[in-house]
């Protein structure tokens, strides 16, 4: 039995605390992991043979065995310190009661310990059974007790390991892990530790070579031959960022957290001793040093793990054939006939993309090669950006099948950012911008994948209309080549578009591109933002705002090209952000735009005007609407309303509504969209004060999020307004009663006119908490003077359009139009306003005053 006090046990527990203290002291001054994690090791080594002395004359009976990090001596400030207490086979019944009070006092003093009491064979068992625990005990120190026992367990598991299973077993579960981990979320807040290119990445890697007899350090593959002093160099450095990262998270959170989460991201910048900059916060720095680590460790891991598992197997027949004479086919893979190709012809490098591109029932490089390959990518220098074969070699990439993948491979081996050095600037640089969820360069290259997406038959079923718009384009490069620069310049401060433009000018010319080509993707990096913007923020079925865009894009050429891109691009930022109501608002404006150009660019109100009634009216016969009912309500309604609304929208309310010209009641109808993501609701009232506020709060007490509002009045008096609403997340009934509750709670709400009532506030998300947007009023007439326009840029939160719907009506502001863009917790929306008010400076700025109050998070 224990024979000791509490005495003891304070002791232990303040030394441990003064010592945790000093160590991270120590730390914030040095910021030397290797030595902090030493020092933690020993410290907790102290503290636990403190202990184990007071077992007294049972400590001689068995042995107290560190295992898994605590094993490798690489103990983090708040992980698991897991130790093995090793019995003999028969322990006495005296020494496992102090060891069960052991365990207790090791809690006591505040050790959180992960802990097994096994005998030998209870051991060989369970590493037997479970390749966790054979794992965990490859990794091991004797800390106290007794060292026969000790290492004639750890000879015997050593002597029974089998090499090849254990090393088939880590890669399968590197594999599962990398598919867990591989996500959104795990691309804003990555896991330091588990994530790919985390420190277990480098962990599998010793183990399997420990495991083989090869060695369980860097060094030791070293002296192997089977990692170079080069390749050690960037493993112990890209080893020790990670370190220093999983530490100082740590420190901050005060437990084991290993995830970059965005509470932290921010102070470990400043850790680092980073500051924000014009062009990028301290959090954005920090994080493009862990990616750019990060894949450092996904690089030497994919060239390391086949070298170590060639050492594990016997010969294996290699099935050849000859490519050409540089490249050979081997196993499945692509092979170098000698390890100096690249030295001696650096082409080769692009070549070797373009062979796998040209070969696509080959799996990837050979180990050989790849090895090669990797450190060949210094030869990658101006000489060779500027020599016309390898130019020649990178568009063949860009015009041949198989490009998303070969750019991808490129990027992961540092190819790409070698060849085109200010896409290198933007590897691992994150966008806090709340809607972007990936890093630029893996933006970047989803944008380029989405539109060789829509040039591959395989998917012509998910945008049929897109695949036969770039099925019909000449030379689709040119849109590959805009996609690849169209956010180049991200991070450098002004204007990225403007920035880009240049970059991509250059590109296209010392590459050979024709100069209407040139033209057409230097225009598209500059616009790339137009037609989204146009989309989402303007009234599109206005005969003049299509106007004004076809003076922009002016050729069916351009329209065609940035309609493309910019539904890659949108798609390419967040699977949230792309919806079904987006793809209309920008298919229409295509459309719209297509029509007005092929007719000369000339705008004709009253064609266009006659052709929407006349495509009502052919609706509403189909629906056996007799003709001329129509006009009962069309005689109310003024030219505004029919160039602000689609003929399918006319003919919808002129089928409902033809009835109630004249109702006292009001009327709501609402219906399933036609991508059967939202509904569109239909309001039809004898107008009242604060009605717009009024439908917006209910809305929002119900939530469903509004992402367009049309909002007329009648040339006698009532309200005629269409929202569009997008379906409760999480909805799992029948729309019919999402429609039959909207109908008859919405009508009751407006019927009763009680005081708007204003939905409660709900919680904010943690991107936008730590991130947050600084909200943005612009308030200034439109072209034609006829309404004010009102943009707001803010951070969203519930209830946030009732209360800006609300201030307007406070200050008696008619609303004639709302476009709400939500991308991801950031919202851009614009409003069309009248109102007396609004040519009152001082009126003006109490409304800003006022509208910035609701937008404060």
């Amino acid at each position: 039995m224990i024979a000791t006090s509490a005495d003891l046990a304070r002791e232990i527990r303040e030394a441990l605390h003064q010592g945790q203290q000093g160590l991270a002291e120590e730390y914030h001054l040095l910021r030397d992991p290797e030595r902090y994690l030493a020092g933690h090791t020993a410290l907790v080594d102290v503290a636990l043979q403190g202990l184990w002395g007071a077992l007294g004359e049972c400590a001689s009976q068995a042995a107290l065995v560190a295992v898994g990090g605590y094993g490798r001596a690489q103990l983090f400030p708040h992980s698991d310190i897991d130790i093995l207490l090793l019995l003999p086979e028969t322990p006495s019944a005296s020494l496992q009661a102090g060891i069960e009070q052991l365990v207790g006092m090791m809690w006591d003093v505040g050790l959180v310990i992960g802990h097994s009491v096994r005998t030998p064979s209870q051991c060989r068992e369970e590493a037997a059974a479970d390749l966790t625990v054979e794992t965990n005990l490859l990794e091991h120190r004797l800390v106290a007790g007794d060292a026969a026992l000790y290492r004639g367990l750890f000879e015997t598991l050593d002597l029974h390991r089998d090499p090849v299973a254990f090393s088939e077993g880590k890669v399968l579960e590197q594999q599962h892990r990398h598919t867990r981990h591989y996500g959104v979320t795990n691309n804003l807040e990555p896991n330091v530790k588990e994530s790919p290119g985390g420190l277990r990445d480098l962990h599998t890697l010793l183990w399997i070579s420990k495991a083989a007899g090869l060695g369980g350090h860097w060094d030791a593959l070293v002296q192997r031959g089977i990692l170079t002093l080069s390749e050690a160099r960037l493993i112990k450095h890209s080893e020790r960022q990670l370190q220093k990262l999983r530490i100082d998270l740590h420190l901050l959170a005060r437990r084991g957290e290993d995830r970059l989460i965005f509470d932290l991201q921010q102070q470990l910048g400043l850790a680092w001793g980073l500051v924000d900059t014009p062009a990028k916060r301290a959090s954005e720095q920090v994080m493009q040093l862990y990616y750019r680590a990060a894949k450092t460790v996904v690089q030497l891991n994919g060239i390391l793990l086949p070298n170590l598992r060639a050492r594990l197997y016997s010969a294996v027949p290699r099935v050849t054939q000859t490519l050409s004479d540089r490249f050979y086919a081997v196993n499945g893979m692509l092979g170098i006939r000698r390890p100096d190709v690249f030295e001696k012809s650096p082409s080769a490098i692009l070549e070797a993309f373009l062979m796998l591109q040209r070969h696509p029932e080959l799996t990837g490089f050979a180990p050989r090669m790849l090895r090669a390959l990797w450190h060949a990518r210094s030869r990658i220098n101006e000489k060779f950006r500027n020599d016309p074969v390898n130019r020649q070699l990178f568009m063949e990439i860009l015009r041949s099948p198989g490009l998303t993948r070969c750019l991808r491979r490129m990027n992961l081996y540092g190819v790409l950012g070698k060849y085109l050095p200010n896409f290198g600037r933007i590897v691992g640089q994150m966008q806090h911008d709340l809607f972007h969820v990936y890093t630029v360069d893996e933006h970047i290259l989803m944008v380029v994948r989405n539109l060789r997406r829509f040039a591959i038959s395989a998917f012509n079923h998910e945008y049929p209309f897109l695949s036969r718009l770039i099925n019909d384009f000449e030379r689709p490069e040119v849109l590959y080549i805009a996609g690849l620069f169209h956010d180049i310049a991200k991070g450098r401060g002004g204007d990225h578009s403007q920035l880009g433009m240049a970059d991509v000018a250059a590109f296209c010319e010392g590459h050979g591109l024709l100069q209407e080509d040139t033209a057409l993707a230097t225009w598209l990096v500059g616009q790339h933002l137009t037609m989204s913007s146009i989309a989402q923020k303007q009234d599109i079925y206005d005969p003049e705002t299509v106007q004004r865009f076809a003076e922009i894009v002016r050729t069916p050429r351009r329209l065609t090209a940035l309609y493309l891109l910019t539904v890659a691009d949108i798609r390419g930022t967040s699977p949230k952000v792309w919806n079904a109501w987006k793809a209309k608002l920008l298919e229409d404006l295509y459309n719209a735009t297509l029509k007005t150009l092929l007719r000369g660019g000339e705008l004709d109100v009253e064609s266009e005007l006659e052709e929407r009634k006349a495509q009502a009216q052919a609706q509403l016969r189909l629906f056996a609407v007799p003709e001329g009912v129509e006009d009962r309500l069309w005689s109310q309604l003024d030219t505004v309303y029919f160039l602000r609304h689609e003929a399918r929208e006319i003919a919808w309310h002129a089928r409902h509504l033809n009835r109630y010209v004249h109702t006292a009641d009001p009327i709501v109808r609402a219906r399933l969209s036609d991508d059967r993501e939202g509904i569109q609701v239909m309001v039809y009232t004898p107008d009242q004060p604060e009605l717009f506020a009024r439908i917006c709060a209910f809305f929002g007490r119900t939530h469903y999020s509004i992402a367009d509002a049309k909002i007329y009045t009648t040339r006698h008096g009532y309200a005629l307004d269409t929202f569009y609403v997008f379906i409760p997340e999480h909805h799992d009934g029948d729309y019919r009663d999402l429609i039959n509750f909207i109908e008859f709670e919405l009508a009751q709400t407006l019927v009763r006119a009680e005081p708007v009532e204003l939905p409660a506030g709900g919680r904010i998300s943690r991107h936008l908490k730590h991130f947050p947007v600084t909200p943005q009023i612009t308030l200034r007439p439109d072209d034609k003077e006829n309404f004010f326009v009102l943009s707001i840029v803010a951070g969203d939160k519930p209830g946030l359009l009732a209360r800006i719907a609300k201030v307007l009506a406070d200050y008696r502001l008619n609303v004639h139009s709302a476009k709400i863009m939500t991308l991801g917790s950031r919202v851009e929306d614009s409003f069309q306003l009248t109102g007396p008010g609004l040519h009152d400076d001082r009126t003006v700025l109490e409304l800003e005053t006022d509208l910035m109050a609701a937008l404060r998070i």
